[in-house]
Parts: C-alpha cells; sequence; structure tokens
C-alpha cells in the first residue's frame, strides 16, 4: 500500500485533499494537525506493515504472466517483497526485533494472500492501472489526489475501482466511512476522465473474505463534491483560527497521539511558526 501525499500540508501550498486526510479531519481536527500541521512522526505498525506488503505483492503479482498468478506464486513473492521494502524503509526494517513476532507477522500476511484469492482469480484479470496516482481539480478549486489500489476497465469502457483492505470488515455503522474513500476516487476518476465509474469495490482480505460494492451515480458524486467543499472550509477555518479541538469518540482508544490530546490530560505542541499566517486558501 502506498502512502497517500500529504493534503494541503505545509503553508504555501495549493488547497488539496486526499482521502486519508478528509478522513482524518471528520474523525478528529486535532488528529489532522497532529498529522498534517505538525507532521509528528508515526511509525508503522504490524498492522500497517502488514497492509503494505499484501499490497505490494498484488501489484507485483500482476507484473508475472497470467498463468502464472497463483497462490503459491504470490506466497514466494511474500519474503523477497518484505526485504525489499525494509531496504527503503529504516521503519519498516526496525519493526522486528523478535523472530516469533516477525514468523507471526508473516503467517497473518499469509492469510491475508490466501483470503484475496478465496475472492477473486487475478489470472482472469488485466488491470489498466495498479497503484495509480490520480490528482484532479473541483469547479472550486480544491485538488484531489490519492493513490488508487487497481483500475479496471472493460472492454466497454466501464471502470471498476478497487481497494484491498487487509483489515477486518467493518460493521454496518462504520459502512458508508468505508465507501467515503471510494467516492472520492470515483469523483476524482470523474472530474479527471469525465466517465462515472461503474463499480466501486472494497476487498476485505482478513478471514473468510468479503467484498462490498457499490454502483455510484451523478447525484452520489456530486452530493460528495458538496461534502468536500464544505469540509475544505472548516479546515481553513481551523487554520485561521488555530481551533484545532479534539472530537472524542471509540476510535480515540486507537489513537497514537493520547499523549499529546487535552481530552487526555496532554498538551499539543505550539502551532508551527506561520501556520496561521500563511496556512489558509487565501494566502496561496
Amino acid at each position: 500500500m502506498v502512502d497517500e501525499p500529504d493534503a494541503g500540508t505545509a503553508p504555501g501550498t495549493r488547497r488539496a485533499l486526499s482521502p486519508s486526510r478528509a478522513s482524518d479531519f471528520m474523525t478528529c481536527p486535532l488528529l489532522y494537525r497532529f498529522r498534517v500541521i505538525d507532521r509528528i512522526p508515526e511509525p508503522p505498525t504490524p498492522a500497517t506493515a502488514r497492509g503494505t506488503l499484501v499490497h505490494a505483492v498484488l501489484e507485483r503479482l500482476f507484473d508475472r504472466p497470467a498463468a502464472e498468478r497463483t497462490p503459491a506464486v504470490a506466497a514466494e513473492m511474500l519474503e523477497p517483497e518484505w526485504v525489499r521494502l525494509c531496504g527503503g524503509n529504516d521503519g519498516l526494517a526496525a519493526l522486528f526485533t523478535e523472530q516469533e513476532a516477525r514468523g507471526q507477522f508473516m503467517a497473518d500476511a499469509h492469510t491475508a494472500l490466501a483470503g484475496y484469492f478465496r475472492l477473486e482469480d487475478p489470472r482472469r484479470l488485466e488491470p489498466a492501472e495498479r497503484e495509480w496516482y490520480v490528482e484532479a481539480a473541483l469547479p472550486s478549486g480544491l485538488t484531489l489526489r490519492g493513490y488508487v489500489d487497481r483500475l479496471d476497465v472493460s472492454p466497454a469502457g466501464d471502470i471498476r475501482v478497487v481497494d484491498y483492505k487487509t483489515g477486518n470488515v467493518p460493521l454496518e455503522a462504520y459502512e458508508a466511512s468505508a465507501l467515503f474513500q471510494m467516492k472520492f476516487y470515483a469523483l476524482a476518476i470523474w472530474r479527471l476522465r469525465g466517465v462515472i465509474p461503474r463499480m466501486l469495490q472494497l476487498m476485505y482480505l482478513s478471514g473468510d473474505g468479503e467484498v462490498l460494492r457499490y454502483s455510484p451515480d451523478e447525484a452520489d458524486l456530486r452530493a460528495t463534491e458538496r461534502k468536500l467543499d464544505a469540509l475544505w472550509a472548516a479546515i481553513s477555518r481551523a487554520r485561521d483560527t488555530g481551533d484545532w479541538r479534539p472530537r472524542p469518540s471509540k476510535l480515540c482508544g486507537w489513537c497514537r497521539h493520547k499523549a499529546l490530546c487535552p481530552e487526555f490530560g496532554g498538551t499539543p505542541p505550539p502551532l508551527p511558526e506561520g501556520a496561521l499566517a500563511q496556512g489558509s486558501p487565501a494566502s496561496r
């Protein structure tokens, strides 16, 4: 899994959002601030590293001839892909100090790959794009950007946007949040290519595996566009005022910045110099 480019990360940059940063602000404005304004490092975890590894294998699997895209070949790719990824990332290389933990990590990655093959047969697919960087401007001037795991295009020109998830299938209450990322990409593709994707497909590889599918229409994408424009306006107000208040929720249990959060007795660091004066869209 390729990290999404930061969105509007530094004073003076253009107005831009990625799905992850948009979700951060909707989850908690203070979390957005920590990641985008303060840029506080977040070392990889076994869960995020597993996602990175499995995404890398699935991307490179399609470099092989169709007949070689088998579970056995994919399994053989895991170890060399992990070595390659660690070679360019000190955080990944330092993640496991105990052989037992590394062994469990690789076993979990094998399980996720096996889950993928229960959901589809890659020998029957020829993706149009893999780990595709997409960038498109809305009429408001807001730029949408990010990486799409896979884009399939039928002979008739129908587009399917595919995203791999190595976590668990979300509860029904969080399904809309999971689909938000896909609608974000569908909107970007529509604005870029003038075609509304026929299908958005989320593939959950853990456990028995499950596929969530959604067919967007123009009304969906226009509503998503209005939501993103309103979201950027809220981000801009927070930048203008320096008011990045936390939004407590059940997701706080997974937050890696609780030590700095007022909701847990912490104190955020001072805002970086220039964050107020130069952070709003008007100054760009």
